[in-house]
């Protein structure tokens, strides 16, 4: 089977720490809620530097999307995302949903 870099670095990137984890894990719960950043650091165990950090490198592989709503900016799982949906599969099968 032929590996495919630029999906591996994706993969890494996405899933290199719990913080991202938890981020995805909250979004596919709730994937018709987008939620402020606040939001996210009131459910996500994490520093608000690191959940920043992390949400600009979900967006920047679109595994996120970045939401404007008036001044607010939120954070919506991107549902039509391939890896996204094998993600989702992955965790229900792994009971990590």
């Amino acid at each position: 089977m032929e590996r495919h870099r630029d999906i591996d670095d994706d993969v890494e990137q996405g899933l290199g720490g719990a913080g991202k984890l938890k981020i995805l894990r909250l979004l596919l719960q709730s994937p018709n809620h987008a939620f402020t950043r606040y939001e996210i650091g009131k459910t996500v165990p994490n520093d608000a530097v690191s959940i920043r950090n992390d949400l600009q490198t979900l967006v920047a592989l679109n595994w996120v999307t970045a939401l404007r709503e008036h001044h607010l900016l939120k954070y919506v799982i991107n549902r039509e995302h391939e890896v996204v949906k094998r993600l989702a599969a992955f965790f229900r099968a792994v009971r990590y949903l």
